[in-house]
């Protein structure tokens, strides 16, 4: 919100109210991004545009698939995603990897053995990290717990709808996700506001940026 006061021009011709929601909404995109794995995910517009979209695309790539009798392999697939969200087969492939997979802890052993080795001894030490990346990664951490804990208190439908409703780039109509879901638009709006106020509670005191932009 900040951001959007420093850099709004009235002359323009944009309410700031108008101008302060893309700021908000990009910041939130950027969060979600950069805490979903301690991976960096979405470096460049369009694989930020395949983070958020690839799972509608697929979802609605394999109903029309299905509906003309089509069997579609995995390379397939890929390649169609692809060229409808305009990136390459092998981003297709990369996002594909850090949305189906999870962290893998370091600080474990490779065996059970009592003289197993922990796997983060395999790598090798270039330098000891500083005070400030010390502190980073601290903050990166808790943030990333912050967010899991209050997305986690979403059921899967409820998540679907703040992702599409807050979190694309263009947000989808109440009526769109109703006739996707087959859900009336006011309970759409339901879930909708259901679903913010639990977030709301999980992040209250934690999160001024995302406190904002639920309202």
């Amino acid at each position: 919100l900040m951001k959007a006061a420093e850099k709004f021009d009235p002359d323009r011709g944009l309410r700031f109210s108008t101008y302060a929601v893309w700021w908000i909404k990009a910041s939130i995109q950027d969060y979600v991004m950069r805490n979903w794995s301690m991976v960096r995910t979405g470096s460049t517009s369009s694989q930020k545009s395949l983070f958020f979209n690839m799972r509608r695309v697929q979802a609605q790539i394999e109903r029309e698939a299905a509906a003309l009798g089509e069997t579609l392999d995995g390379h397939q697939l890929r390649a169609r995603i692809a060229t409808e969200v305009g990136v390459s087969v092998a981003d297709v492939e990369m996002m594909d990897g850090r949305l189906s997979g999870s962290d893998f802890s370091l600080n474990v052993q490779q065996s059970n053995d009592d003289d197993g080795r922990f796997w983060i001894d395999t790598l090798e030490d270039d330098a000891t990290p500083t005070a400030e990346l010390v502190v980073e990664e601290h903050d990166r951490r808790q943030l990333r717990q912050w967010l899991v804990a209050a997305m986690g208190e979403l059921n899967p439908r409820e998540r679907y709808i703040v992702i599409e409703r807050k979190l694309r780039d263009e947000g989808r109509t109440l009526q769109s996700l109703g006739q996707e879901l087959n859900l009336s638009k006011e309970r759409v709006r339901q879930l909708e506001a259901a679903a913010f106020n639990k977030l709301r509670r999980g992040l209250e005191g934690q999160s001024p940026e995302l406190q904002a932009f639920l309202g």
